[in-house]
C-alpha cells in the first residue's frame, strides 16, 4: 500500500520499522519539527525524523496542518491510508479524508478506556489490571473513531517505560496485521459507556505523595519511570525513587507518619502502609540501587523525606 506515516517519540518507530519491513510504499513521513533539548538548546531531530533518515524515507516536519498549501501537499501524495502514531499534531478533517481508506492511529490503550495523551502512565495508576493496543480508525474527535484490532497484555509490576515499550511492539504489529487485509478488520464502533480520559502528566504530579497508600505510591514510582520521575526531597536535594516495594500495605505502621523514614533502609511510611526503595538516582548523579546510596549518604531513621 502506498502510506504516509505520521509520528513522533520512540512509540512511533516500531510501527514505521515494520511497514518499511513489511514492503509497503512509504510516500512521506510527517512528524514534528525539531526542537531545542538538554542543556545546550541544540536543535534535536525526533525519534522518527531519525530513523526516517537513516532509512532514505523523505521526511516533512509542519508546524501544523491547518494551511490549504499543506493539507494540498498531502493530498497530492495520493495515499491509498495514513498511519498515525503518537504524531502531536491535531489532523484536520481535509487531513483525515485525503487518504483513499481514511487513516489508521495506534493508540496505547484498550479504547474507550484512557483516550487522551497519557494513556500508559494512566493506566498504572489506576491500577488497572490489563492494557493494550487499538488500531482506530480516525475521526475529528479525541480518539473517538471505530476500531479495526486490538491487542492486551497484564500490567503485571511494569514501569510507564517498560508498557511503552511493549505496547510500541504491539501496535507494530496490529498495524501490519490490519494492512495486510483492510476488510478482514471492518472498523467496529467503541462501546458507549467506559470512555476515560487520560490527561498529559504535569511534572508536578511526580513529586511523591505520601500522605497517599504505599499500593498508589509504588504506582506513582512506576508510571513516572522514565519520564519525569518520581521524586522526594532530602534536606534540599531533589532524589528520583526510580523502584520500591510495598511493606505492610494495608495497615498503618504505629507511631509513623506520612513521609517519615522507619528504618535506616530507607523504608518510608505512606498512608497506610509503607514502601521501601529499591533503585533510587540523586541530582546529577548515574540511579543506583538504595543500598549503595545508603552506603555513601546514610539516611537514618526518622528522617523526614519532603
Amino acid at each position: 500500500m502506498r502510506i504516509a506515516f505520521m509520528g513522533t517519540p520512540p512509540f512511533a518507530v516500531p510501527t514505521l520499522a515494520a511497514l518499511h519491513a513489511a514492503g509497503h510504499e512509504i510516500a512521506a513521513v510527517y512528524t514534528q519539527p525539531p526542537r531545542p533539548a538538554q542543556r545546550g538548546k541544540k536543535l534535536q531531530q525526533s525519534a522518527v525524523h531519525l530513523w526516517a533518515e537513516e532509512n532514505g524515507l523523505p521526511v516533512r516536519t509542519p508546524k501544523s496542518l491547518k494551511g490549504a498549501e499543506d493539507q494540498a501537499e498531502f493530498a497530492a501524495l495520493d495515499l491509498d491510508v495514513a498511519v498515525v502514531a503518537a504524531y502531536g499534531l491535531i489532523l484536520p478533517q481535509a487531513v483525515l479524508d485525503a487518504p483513499r481508506d481514511g487513516c489508521l492511529n495506534v493508540h496505547g490503550s484498550i479504547l474507550p478506556r484512557w483516550r487522551g495523551a497519557a494513556p500508559v502512565q494512566r493506566a498504572i495508576l489506576a491500577g488497572d489490571t490489563e492494557t493494550g493496543a487499538t488500531i482506530m480508525q480516525m475521526d475529528a474527535g479525541l480518539d473517538t473513531g471505530a476500531m479495526r484490532l486490538i491487542g492486551r497484555t497484564p500490567v503485571d509490576g511494569k514501569t510507564a517505560g517498560e508498557l511503552t515499550d511493549e505496547l510500541a511492539d504491539m501496535g507494530a504489529a496490529l498495524m501490519v496485521k490490519v494492512l495486510g487485509d483492510l476488510h478482514a478488520f471492518a472498523p467496529e464502533p467503541q462501546p458507549g459507556t467506559g470512555a476515560t480520559y487520560a490527561a498529559k502528566i504535569d511534572k508536578s504530579e511526580a513529586r511523591l505523595d505520601f500522605l497517599t497508600s504505599a499500593v498508589q505510591v509504588e504506582r506513582q514510582i512506576r508510571a513516572f519511570n522514565p519520564m519525569p520521575g518520581a521524586f522526594f526531597e532530602l534536606e534540599g536535594e531533589r532524589c528520583k525513587l526510580l523502584a520500591a516495594e510495598v511493606v505492610h500495605p494495608a495497615e498503618t505502621v504505629a507511631g509513623a507518619a506520612p513521609g517519615v523514614t522507619l528504618d535506616d533502609a530507607l523504608t518510608i511510611a505512606c498512608n497506610p502502609g509503607a514502601i521501601r526503595a529499591t533503585r533510587v538516582q540523586r541530582a546529577g548523579k548515574p540511579a543506583m540501587d538504595a543500598a549503595d546510596l545508603l552506603r555513601g549518604r546514610a539516611i537514618s531513621k526518622g528522617t523526614r523525606l519532603a
